[in-house]
């Protein structure tokens, strides 16, 4: 087979042949106060984004969200700085879960909306996002265009004093998302009779997750939902999900529902406590949509490290697995493309078009628990959909000033290459680039477990000798 390589964090613009300079796979990201993330860069964000977005004579609006990071008291007003000496009017909503970010923009007509978030790093990290006015994460070309803004001299853009914007918080914010939330779930079920778990990760959703399925009729036992400023993630979350089988088991709950730190993404466990994968987790949602005559078209959309045995049962049902690179930005563009209703990544990505155009953790999860009740089974009768394939994933820390990693670097590819042989047919090996760690990352897949983890261990060691020599 042949090899699959991706390059996730040097993304080149094909026109210009550019390589981004802030922007990664989701967003501005790195250690608070550290260069890039300090409040000099937010500000010329601020200003750029602002300058990039101001197109006609309206009085133009920014919505700002944030995470429970303390570094957000920093990068908060550092941005709202940046786009009030662009003349901008500033919407502060405080934390907020991603995807509400995503609904706010659209739902109040702004120019441009902002998420403050490093999703499931810890607190140390934290990030930009950006949306365009359709509530979609910007591409590739927007993000070269807002940086070359940066890089500028922009005392010239700045606006007349007069003419500088305004900051005002908007109270009822939690409101709007709650309420969006509650009307993605059918309208003839209820949660009556459920008791759920819910860990927010110590993240945006704390106050608005557990709230959304009490008033949908659950029994609430919420973890996760006390944030200082440095424990999000910490020991919760979708990044360490015990803590939430562990209470379901403790509760005899019904299902577990585990969110990071900006709540676009979950991770779910019956009511025994067992993991429910991603990717039977996109299995279900889209058999789901197929019973219920929603899904539009005939495919749905996944990225290269898709399980193939979500490919095989899907084929089954007469529909196509569309593969993209890693990021629900590049599982949007390619929805979009293609016309369909339904994409995600196995990390708990989903993405449900006529719902909004970026992962929401709690909406996803919510398809789970109607097909639960639609079908009036157990959240571990229901998972086993079909059979996953074998798949390991090894990392690999590296400097990436010392070492430029290349997709066509002729030494990964030969060994990849011989590592696949080794594998036999049906076997995939991926390599690529961390867009948000100093990491490279093997998958492997293959209907021999045993033989794969010894082969993956093998080509650990030798690119790890290659890189970090």
């Amino acid at each position: 087979m042949e090899s699959n390589i991706i390059e996730e964090n040097m993304i080149k613009n094909k026109s210009k042949n550019k390589i981004r300079k802030y922007f990664g796979t989701d967003g501005i990201r790195g250690r608070a106060n550290m260069h890039p993330m300090t409040g000099e860069t937010a500000l010329k964000v601020g200003m750029a984004a602002g300058k990039y977005f101001t197109r006609g004579k309206h009085i133009h609006t920014v919505v700002i969200g944030k995470d429970t990071r303390l570094s957000g008291y920093l990068i908060e007003p550092s941005l709202t700085a940046g786009f009030i000496s662009m003349g901008m009017n500033v919407f502060l909503v405080g934390p907020m879960p991603t995807p509400a970010i995503s609904m706010l923009t659209r739902s109040m007509r702004c120019d441009v909306g902002v998420m403050i978030s490093a999703s499931h790093n810890s607190y140390e990290d934290n990030g930009i996002k950006l949306f365009g006015p359709n509530g979609e994460k910007l591409s590739d070309k927007n993000e070269l265009k807002i940086e070359a803004l940066m890089d500028k001299n922009s005392q010239s853009n700045l606006v007349d004093s007069a003419k500088l914007g305004r900051a005002k918080r908007i109270e009822d914010a939690g409101g709007r998302y709650l309420e969006f939330v509650k009307s993605t779930f059918p309208r003839e079920l209820s949660l009556k009779k459920l008791k759920i778990v819910i860990d927010c990760a110590n993240g945006a959703a704390y106050q608005v997750a557990p709230r959304a399925l009490w008033e949908l009729g659950a029994e609430v036992v919420p973890i996760g939902c006390n944030p200082d400023g440095t424990n999000i993630n910490h020991k919760c979350g979708s990044t360490n999900p015990k803590l939430m089988s562990d209470i379901v088991k403790k509760h005899k709950a019904d299902i577990g529902i585990a969110l990071d730190g900006d709540a676009d993404r979950c991770i779910i466990c019956d009511e025994k406590g067992a993991f429910i994968h991603g990717d039977k987790i996109i299995g279900l949602i889209t058999k789901r949509y197929l019973d219920q005559n929603l899904l539009i078209g005939e495919s749905i959309v996944g990225t290269h490290m898709t399980n193939m045995g979500l490919e095989i049962y899907l084929n089954k049902q007469n529909i196509k697995l569309i593969r993209t690179n890693v990021g629900d930005r590049y599982v949007v563009e390619k929805m979009k493309s293609n016309n369909c209703n339904i994409g995600g990544e196995q990390s708990g990505h989903i993405i449900l078009g006529e719902h909004g155009s970026t992962g929401d953790g709690l909406v996803a999860s919510l398809q789970v628990i109607a097909t639960m009740i639609e079908k009036n089974k157990k959240a571990s009768e229901i998972s086993n959909i079909f059979s996953l394939l074998p798949q390991s994933i090894e990392s690999i820390d590296y400097n990436i000033t010392k070492f430029k990693y290349r997709e066509t670097d002729p030494f990964i590819i030969k060994k990849i290459k011989y590592a696949e042989n080794l594998l036999g047919k049906n076997s995939r090996i991926i390599l690529r680039a961390s867009g948000t760690e100093n990491k490279l990352r093997i998958m492997g897949e293959a209907s021999n477990k045993n033989l794969l983890n010894k082969t993956l261990k093998m080509l650990k060691i030798e690119i790890n000798n290659y890189v970090n020599d």
